[in-house]
């Protein structure tokens, strides 16, 4: 696909003429709702694959998969880039387009890799290090490392994006619209795998018996299709936004300007206010707290309740449905009402308490009462979701917006990656103290509540007027020439 039939007219003539429509918004979305299936294919049908099917084993799994997560610190230059170097004329569109055409190539590519080290673990009867393991594992990484760039260049210029089309007041209905499409994405794609890995097994053969020849030619049209659909979803949503109802022109004194700031003086920007360090610490406390429990619900369920395979992944629905509810009505009726730092605030501590229910539902080995705590949990997480990403939003230069959203994206990222890891080695920690598996649970669910409360602390000193008025003060003297000393 030819990425001059993504071009646009230029940004010199993006005039903002109204706000945005409830129904532009959900166009919009769309680009989120593309990234929840994209997310779909790698975290969970390539992954299941890789390990069920085809026996690759889980350590090497994880390892390339969370590669694309490791490049994170890409996304800082990305969002820069797209603050001082419009494409075709245009600060973000053009970035989120390449970007999705070029993650949307490389997924398809790395089942390719996949299929070929699958073919060598079953030749071999199991895993052997060799130069072909070796040699398809690093293959494997590095379409990874492309799919992790990729998906940084586009969904950082993207949220960037979201900054230039909004004002303070009508943010969090925005980002409550576009993160609700990022969870529909989800559990689109959920329900759509489920139903071709089912289709691929329909006589009940035990994992990792399934003929290669079966699993190649329905995956493989899985992963030619959705991300080319993915691809025309990205089009769609940003078609004609930018030109229509972006403000970056107007907000930045210096898009027009032949010395256009660049990565070092965006980075003095970026690091001049105390303010950006308080809040990448309560981001990072925050995303490490809340998804710590990924790696050890499902296992919770099993081993606490005695809840089957399938019944443990339907606990994710009732997360999910649990954080629709907390994005819309945080969004549209809370947020507004309370302010965005209160609302925060106010997620956080219901998380906390949410956890001491998801403990406390271990005691009576009663599936129903997790599951509604399961769903409480949800609309909790997704109250401090909306309002901290609102937050973040105004935590945002408009004259850098990209480099401050990619060091948000940074974040989130790592931070995401590391709660993973981190929620594994205190479930292994809690199981050598603890002989009863709900105290062991319990202790990375105890963790999770306390981390909250810490997030509260440091969101206690997030001032978002101080941050305006240093960077202000930072952006003015960058104009000036006078922060090289």
């Amino acid at each position: 696909m030819s990425t001059s039939n993504f071009s646009e007219p230029p940004s010199s003539s993006i005039r903002p003429q109204r706000q945005m429509g409830i129904l532009n918004v959900f166009r919009l979305g769309l680009f989120n709702l593309g990234l929840g299936l994209m997310a779909v294919l790698t975290l969970a049908v390539l992954n299941r694959v890789m390990i069920s099917e085809l026996g690759i084993p889980a350590t090497i799994t994880a390892g390339v998969l969370a590669v694309a997560q490791f490049v994170a610190p890409a996304r800082i230059w990305f969002g820069q880039l797209s603050d001082s170097k419009p494409i075709f004329g245009l600060h973000r569109t053009s970035y989120v387009r390449i970007g999705a055409v070029v993650f949307g190539l490389a997924v398809f590519l790395a089942v390719q890799a996949v299929w070929q080290l699958g073919s060598l673990v079953r030749a071999n009867d199991g895993w052997l290090w060799n130069v072909q393991t070796m040699g398809w594992t690093a293959v494997l990484a590095l379409i990874m490392v492309v799919y992790g760039l990729a998906v940084s260049s586009s969904s950082t210029p993207f949220t960037a994006l979201l900054v230039d089309i909004s004002e303070e007041e009508n943010r969090s209905k925005l980002v409550a619209v576009v993160w609700s499409m990022l969870m529909v994405g989800i559990v689109i794609g959920g329900i759509s795998g489920g139903i071709v890995l089912k289709n691929i097994n329909p006589g009940g053969v035990e994992a990792g018996q399934i003929p290669l020849d079966n699993l190649q030619a329905p995956i493989n049209s899985v992963f030619s299709f959705v991300p080319f659909l993915v691809i025309a979803l990205a089009v769609i949503a940003t078609w004609g936004v930018e030109r229509k109802y972006s403000r970056f022109s107007s907000r930045s004194n210096s898009v027009e300007r032949e010395d256009k700031i660049g990565f070092g003086r965006a980075f003095r920007i970026l690091t001049a206010s105390r303010q950006t360090g308080i809040f990448f610490s309560f981001l990072c406390l925050f995303t490490i707290s809340l998804f710590m429990q990924e790696a050890v619900l499902e296992p919770y369920g099993g081993e606490v309740f005695g809840m089957s395979i399938a019944n443990t992944t339907k606990l994710n629905a009732f997360w999910g449905i649990g954080i629709l509810l907390g994005y819309s009505t945080t969004g549209f009726l809370i947020a507004p009402r309370l302010g965005k730092k209160l609302t925060t605030k106010f997620g956080c501590l219901l998380v906390a308490v949410c956890f001491g229910l998801i403990i406390l539902a271990g005691f009576t080995q009663q599936e129903n009462i997790l599951k509604t705590a399961m769903i409480l949990f949800g609309i909790a997480a997704g109250m401090a979701t909306i309002g901290g990403i609102s937050l973040m939003l105004d935590l945002t230069a408009a004259e850098t917006a990209g480099t401050f959203i990619g060091a948000w994206g940074l974040a989130q990222a790592m931070s995401r990656a590391l709660a993973t890891v981190v929620g594994g080695v205190i479930l292994d920690i809690g199981k050598a103290i603890f002989t009863t598996p709900v105290l062991a649970y319990g202790s990375v669910f105890a963790v999770q509540a306390l981390g909250m409360l810490l997030s509260i602390f440091i969101l206690d000193r997030v001032n978002v007027l101080e941050f305006k008025n240093t960077t202000g003060k930072a952006m003015a003297t960058v104009m000036e020439g006078d922060l090289d000393g």
